[in-house]
């Protein structure tokens, strides 16, 4: 079974602030090091910037197609 959407909203962005400071712990250059794909550390920062724009596009069209059913 998979979590509540309310676990999951506060779980995620704690796992990725804990995997931000653990690559900011272990890697040496760690600004300039998040540029390529292969880092765990360029990941570690992609997850909290997809995560909301995902859910901000996703509420968007489901607002979109409930206006536009009931209009």
């Amino acid at each position: 079974m998979f979590p509540s959407l309310p676990t999951m909203t506060v779980l995620v962005p704690l796992l990725s602030l804990a995997g931000l400071f653990y690559s900011a712990s272990v890697d040496e250059d760690f600004p300039q090091g998040c540029t390529s794909t292969t880092s765990l550390c360029f990941y570690s920062l992609l997850l909290p910037i997809t995560i909301p724009v995902y859910v901000f596009f996703h509420l968007w069209t489901w607002m979109g197609l409930t206006l536009f059913r009931h209009n």
